[in-house]
């Protein structure tokens, strides 16, 4: 089979020679070159005509964002982001994924002699990721509106207006699991729900710094209150709770109450938070009072999970195909025999709230027929 041709792009010389002997470790990977800044990227780009770009977020003469920006306006490919683990890497790190990159890798530490089969591993994956995505559904979610049919302005009374709903508990769970290309469509998902919909709770594949990050520009842009997820934390109606990049969230029931669990267990599936635990935690302690949907993502972590949410009575969703970047964990969870419906990423929200309200009618009715 042809080699996935890759140029990478970074202003340090030993990272670039770094990143190189890595991904050249992989026998499905070849390095066709490498660049300094944004202007020899570009003419590389038109000389070796690679299949992914690797590139820095901090450049020299033009930053990565910019590049970033002009190179999917004029010559849309897959992109995968290398950053540093700090705060200011992680915010501009997720600008990067909303203009269009597939997916990021945190900087590799020069010194490997512990981590290298891991960095090896998930720099090689994520390229092989890169790959095979469709640019054209990167740049359709790149260009989706930050808010629909709502100012930030209205946003912000919204959310003002709704904080009665902390002396209120959800009768139902939301639960959203994503992994590559999640970013941007649990920002769709998010964009187009109700500020009075159950609460929301979500594990997305991706570190610490940058769960925080993505949870904060989830909160400019949507109508509901949206937060990394805390360890006892009340989940309420109109919030969404995200899980912290090195744990695991579940939920946990207290009476009439749901609540946040963070876990610090090992990785399962070979993640840390895995959407097989939220599933799994949702499945005991929700039942028929949630909703499971699973989105874009590489492998097959949430695929049992959900299935178990569906045995437990829960209506159970996944991303279709053609609006995926990846369609790995939606398909496994088809394949596992644990979904109800298949929908475009356009219309999850939609749905996920006329069942929400049909469960509250359907428990509603059956609360009149007892009184009766």
């Amino acid at each position: 089979m042809r080699k996935i041709r890759v140029l990478v792009v970074d202003d340090s010389a030993l990272m670039r020679k770094l990143l190189s002997e890595l991904l050249n470790s992989d026998p499905a990977i070849e390095v066709v070159g490498t660049a300094m800044d944004a202007y020899v990227a570009r003419d590389k780009i038109k000389k070796l005509k690679p299949d992914v770009l690797t590139l820095d977020v901090e450049m020299p003469k033009m930053d990565g964002l910019s590049f970033l920006g002009n190179l999917m306006r004029l010559h849309p490919m897959p992109v995968v982001m290398v950053s540093s683990l700090t705060e200011k890497g992680a915010n501009v790190t997720m600008q990067a994924l909303s203009l269009g990159a597939v997916d990021f890798v945190s900087k590799p530490k020069v010194d490997l002699a512990h981590t290298l089969d891991d960095c090896a591993y998930e720099i090689t994956s994520k390229v092989k990721i890169a790959a095979s995505v469709n640019v054209d559904t990167l740049l359709l979610h790149a260009n989706a509106p930050d808010v629909s049919h709502s100012s930030r302005d209205t946003i912000v009374r919204m959310k003002a207006a709704n904080i009665g709903s902390k002396y209120q508990t959800t009768d139902k769970i939301i639960a959203i699991g994503a992994s590559t290309g999640g970013t941007e469509a649990i920002k769709e998902v998010l964009v187009r729900m109700r500020p009075d919909c159950p609460g929301v709770v979500i594990t997305q594949h991706i570190p610490p710094v940058f769960s925080r990050s993505f949870a904060e520009r989830m909160n400019v842009c949507s109508q509901l209150a949206v937060c990394e997820a805390e360890d006892g934390q009340q989940i309420r109606p109109g919030h969404a709770y995200i899980a912290p990049g090195d744990k695991h969230l579940l939920v946990v029931r207290n009476g009439a109450r749901y609540l946040c669990k963070l876990d610090d267990g090992p990785a399962v599936n070979r993640h840390k938070p895995a959407v097989d635990v939220l599933f799994d935690s949702v499945a005991v302690n929700a039942g028929d009072n949630a909703v499971g949907v699973i989105l874009t993502g590489m492998g097959k972590d949430g695929a049992k999970g959900i299935k178990r949410m569906h045995e437990a009575g829960a209506v159970t969703i996944a991303q279709d195909e053609q609006s995926s970047v990846i369609w790995g964990m939606p398909n496994a969870a088809i394949e596992e025999g644990g979904i109800d419906k298949v929908l475009p990423l356009k219309n999850i929200a939609t749905r996920v709230s006329e069942f929400a309200r049909a469960r509250k009618n359907r428990t509603a009715a059956g609360k009149a027929r007892q009184q009766v």
